[in-house]
């Protein structure tokens, strides 16, 4: 047996809540036995996208690989789902090495929040008045105000969940950039967004914050009535992904850029 074949040997397995994703679930504990997560040396996750973040925040800086097949409603992270040949399909696997997002925000009364990302820190309004927002990416003041409805800033593994919906840019796994994207700008009417370093601290300020409350979230995780936002790439925690060396990740990313 190969060294990738032995180290991928125990198997647990974690399923979103739909019917279809816990009977497949239970036909591949069947097939293949299983064992508790505390025992296991690869996660196994089947559902959609929104499962497979769950997992990877549930099994950060465990060591653990987590690899997806695809039994929900959106499966752009995830592989194709067959019951067959598992544990030659895990030992063939390409590992992706992905990085959070820490998110810092400060809310009104002073207290101070922070938050990892595997997907997105992201700023909305809380009312109906636009949020007014002053940018800097290290320390440099970029964009001095932004009305807008909010703005995201996504990893690549975000790049395609809800900044694709604002209109921002796919980032392949793996690129060393994260998408800083306006939500319904104002003004200036005409900004679309920058592409950031991974290396860079990007500072959000919350201008008439009185008047203009904002919220921020990293993730699942949400903040009220904030006055600032600082989001940058965490480099000392980590999770790895699984994917089929014929997943066709790239061939995904160049097909929904062509998508209307």
């Amino acid at each position: 047996m190969s060294e990738p074949a032995r180290r991928f040997s125990r198997i647990a397995f974690v399923a979103s809540q739909t019917p279809e994703a816990e009977a497949a679930r239970l036909r591949l504990i069947a097939r293949y036995g299983a064992v508790d997560d505390g025992e296991a040396d690869v996660i196994v996750a089947l559902g959609g996208d929104g499962l497979m973040l769950q997992t990877l925040h549930r099994f950060r800086d465990r060591g653990l690989p987590i690899y997806g097949m695809h039994r929900g409603s959106v499966g752009f992270l995830m592989n194709t789902f067959r019951e067959e040949m598992l544990p030659q399909r895990l030992a063939a696997a390409q590992q992706v090495t992905i990085h959070p997002l820490i998110m810092e925000a400060v809310d009104a009364s002073g207290t101070r929040h922070r938050a990892p990302a595997f997907n997105e820190v992201s700023l909305l309004r809380q009312t109906y008045q636009a949020a007014k927002l002053r940018i800097s990416i290290d320390g440099k003041v970029r964009l001095e105000e932004l009305i807008c409805d909010g703005v995201i800033v996504a990893t690549p593994a975000g790049s395609t969940a809800y900044n694709l919906s604002a209109h921002g840019p796919i980032l392949p796994l793996g690129t060393a950039l994260l998408a800083l994207t306006p939500i319904s700008p104002f003004r200036p009417r005409r900004w679309r967004g920058a592409l950031v370093p991974d290396k860079a601290r990007i500072d959000i300020a919350v201008m008439e914050a009185d008047k203009r409350p904002v919220s921020a979230a990293a993730d699942h995780f949400e903040v009220r009535d904030i006055i600032a936002v600082s989001a940058r790439l965490d480099a000392s925690s980590s999770i790895d992904m699984l994917f089929d060396p014929d997943h066709g990740l790239e061939e995904r990313i160049l097909r929904e850029q062509f998508v209307y």
